[in-house]
């Protein structure tokens, strides 16, 4: 697989990532350890978990995979603090719990450090210098090598670098991770714009706008499916609409045209967009990852991407000075 540099840094990751959203709740640990065998095999190298994925399962399952199945040095890690799966405050930023839950996380992962650590969400309740000396605090203390964001607006995520670049020696915003696909490109809007300006790299997640350009909601939903359950429904139900239902179709013809699946179109077409670093792979199973895989040997055609671009595109908006 094709490796990329993470923005700026000295890092290098391969150009998808394997998400781990799924682990130790819809995904068991043997297909887990299934899943992260297929995507070694072919190359991959980045990893993305976080600590409230499945209440801490997915880190645990990770944890015993790693060195068992692969060197833990042969892995680019990222984790994720600042989110409570719980309670009346959904985003935590404050010191305590920030470092709290690296320690836990890195117990979980059976490693003394993560390759980044993400800032799982803006926290508007706390100070950023100390939501920041955390991370800088993590950096020098050897828990993380490097610091990212993640669902973070455009100016926020500006405000986080522009904040540790003020003064030599704090550890700088490398990485951000925020929702992209052909279904939902608000990105582009502002965040996009400012990771390219700062030179931060980028890793969305759900490319596959929630499951949605796999097609399989077409004709309804399927048993067994997220917008079958009602957990999850209210996940997918914003990308069963007119306009997604158009995109998907799209997507649809041309999967028919190259004889490849609307899911492997869907993730060709954001692994290339200008300023993506390395989608999120959130599989299931090993046989949609396996399928998401096959992507590599698959650059879409200029015609084909450029009218799956169109058919997606949303207003922009214009600049005021």
């Amino acid at each position: 697989m094709q490796q990329r540099p993470l923005g700026r840094s000295g890092l290098t990751v391969s150009r998808l990532a394997l998400g781990t959203m799924t682990w130790g709740h819809d995904t068991d640990p043997d297909d887990a350890g299934a899943q992260l065998k297929s995507f070694v095999d072919a190359g991959g190298t980045l990893v993305d978990t976080a600590d409230v994925y499945a209440d801490g399962e997915a880190e645990a399952v990770l944890g015993t995979l790693l060195d068992a199945m692969v060197p833990r040095d042969e892995l680019v890690i990222v984790g994720k603090a600042g989110v409570r799966a719980t309670g009346p405050r959904r985003r935590d930023g404050s010191r305590g719990h920030l470092l709290h839950s690296l320690d836990i996380t890195l117990r979980r992962l059976g490693t003394d450090h993560l390759d980044v650590w993400q800032l799982h969400g803006h926290d508007p309740h706390t100070p950023i210098e100390e939501t920041m000396s955390a991370i800088d605090y993590a950096v020098s203390s050897g828990r993380t090598r490097y610091a990212g964001v993640a669902n973070h607006s455009g100016w926020q995520t500006a405000r986080a670098y522009t904040w540790q670049q003020a003064w030599p020696g704090r550890a700088p915003i490398v990485a951000a991770g925020f929702e992209y696909s052909l279904l939902d490109r608000c990105a582009e809007r502002d965040v996009l714009p400012a990771c390219a300006s700062l030179g931060i790299g980028t890793l969305p997640w759900s490319p596959l706008g929630r499951g949605v350009l796999t097609g399989k909601y077409r004709n309804g939903r399927p048993a067994g499916s997220r917008a079958a359950s009602p957990q999850y429904e209210r996940f997918v139900l914003a990308y069963l609409d007119p306009r997604c239902s158009a995109i998907v179709e799209a997507v649809v013809t041309a999967a028919d045209g190259l004889g490849v699946s609307p899911a492997q179109v869907a993730l060709s077409w954001i692994r290339d967009r200008p300023g993506v670093t390395a989608p999120v792979i959130g599989a299931r199973t090993v046989d949609q990852l396996e399928e998401a895989l096959r992507t590599e040997d698959l650059p879409l055609p200029e015609e084909i991407w450029r009218a799956l671009d169109d058919v997606s595109a949303i207003d922009l908006g214009e600049e005021h000075y």
